[in-house]
């Protein structure tokens, strides 16, 4: 039985060790909280930080594992590149990708070396943090090497700009912070799969994020697939990220970026080098008929990365279905009952669920803003954006959770889309 280390504990990265535990291997998550959701099915688990490369190293070795896989998880996608360096095992992440792809201010480089556009910014170290001159409010202020919406805060006005770098600085472990202009516009996602060195978009979505929660960093309530921008990015920006790519020698692996549409100009924003915890290889694999998840698990096995007919099921139109995430957000409290879930789970468009929380649980009020306070979310594929509106309306009515007084915790639901635009 082969032995594979996964690095990380979230639930997002509990299914990727559910789908190893399934495929026959024996799974070994390492995470510092002894509690982490993706410990709970593992073979086995250790409390080890992330970030301990040496550590890791010297367990992979006490253990004699086969291989190392990163989870869901930004921040590990570094040291999951420096334990296999050091372990001589396969590895999709390269030097130069985790330069451009791991960091705010790598990404923000690499797209100035490659004329691709992102969102006008500055970064910011304890040294000057005053507001730069040519920025105007309001401004988005983000740690340069965390994740998830952590420490991140929409401005408008110096006192506000002032609090807010402070602790987004307290964030950041290297003591920097970016400084951009907020974009109040539409919001998408492209995510590539790189097979022996050749990148293929496999999905581009539409995001929705949530502005009921102030000047917390706006997070996901939902997601389209295809865009309606789908034409616009293949015309502007995949031409460019491709040399980008090139430039990365960047041969497997899977890789979302983000972006910004504003008056017909796109802005590159956010990577993530590994699986999405919006995960639209859920939807890939109902559709196309292949599973990012068991290919990273064999590549981390073999450093083979997928099967030979790969290309032709790729297709990031979907064979012309429609497919849709609809994410639940939670207001903070304590969960006292959830309602209609399984409903749901028993639809027949619906393809998965995951539930990260129970009955019972406590959504901190230091999670509001950051993708900690999701609930739930669900997966959903039919052929029409008619049919994606009706669900939406269903699911409204069926799922009800409340805190233990009664009062309602779910912050805003994902609203039915325009038909025209699609």
């Amino acid at each position: 039985m082969k032995k594979l280390i996964i690095l990380g504990g979230n639930p997002e990265t509990g299914v990727l060790v559910d789908v190893a535990v399934s495929m026959g291997v024996y799974t070994i998550v390492v995470d510092p909280n002894p509690n982490a959701p993706a410990k709970k099915n593992a073979n086995e688990s250790y409390d080890i930080d992330g970030f301990d490369v040496d550590e890791i190293v010297k367990l992979a070795k006490v253990l004699n594992v086969d291989g190392v896989l990163v989870g869901v998880a930004d921040i590990l996608v570094k040291p999951y590149w420096e334990i296999c360096e050091k372990l001589n095992f396969p590895c999709y992440a390269t030097q130069e990708a985790v330069e451009a792809f791991c960091s705010k201010d790598g990404f923000k480089k690499y797209c100035d070396d490659y004329n691709i556009q992102d969102i006008p910014g500055i970064y910011l170290d304890e040294s000057s943090i005053d507001k730069p001159d040519n920025l105007d409010y309001p401004l988005m202020i983000k740690p340069v090497d965390s994740g998830g919406g952590v420490g991140m805060k929409i401005c408008r006005d110096d006192k506000d700009y002032n609090d807010s770098v402070k602790t987004a600085l307290k964030f950041s472990k290297k003591g920097v912070v970016l400084v951009e202009k907020y974009m109040d516009c539409d919001d998408m996602a492209a995510y590539y799969t790189f097979k022996d060195g050749v990148a293929y978009i496999s999905a581009i979505s539409d995001r929705i994020t949530t502005k009921k929660q102030g000047d917390a960093s706006p997070v996901c309530i939902g997601a389209v697939y295809p865009s309606k921008h789908s034409d616009l990015f293949i015309e502007q920006v995949h031409p460019k990220l491709g040399e980008l790519f090139k430039g990365l020698k960047i041969k497997n692996g899977v890789l979302n970026i983000q972006f910004f549409v504003e008056n017909g100009v796109v802005y590159a924003y956010d990577p993530g080098f590994r699986l999405q915890g919006e995960a639209p290889h859920i939807h890939i694999e109902k559709i196309n008929g292949f599973d990012h998840r068991k290919m990273l698990v064999n590549f981390a096995l073999t450093g083979v990365f997928g099967e030979d007919d790969f290309a032709e099921k790729n297709d990031f139109r979907y064979k012309g279905k429609v497919a849709c995430t609809i994410w639940v957000l939670l207001t903070g409290g304590e969960i006292g009952s959830i309602k209609g879930i399984q409903k749901i789970k028993e639809d027949k468009d619906v393809t998965f669920v995951l539930e990260r929380f129970k009955e019972g649980d406590t959504v901190k009020k230091d999670w509001l803003g950051t993708e900690r306070q999701v609930y739930s979310r669900i997966y959903l594929s039919v052929d029409t954006i008619e049919e994606v509106n009706q669900k939406i309306n269903e699911f409204k009515s069926y799922l009800q959770i409340t805190d233990t007084h009664g009062e309602d915790m779910i912050l805003e639901w994902l609203k039915p889309f325009n038909p025209k635009d699609y």
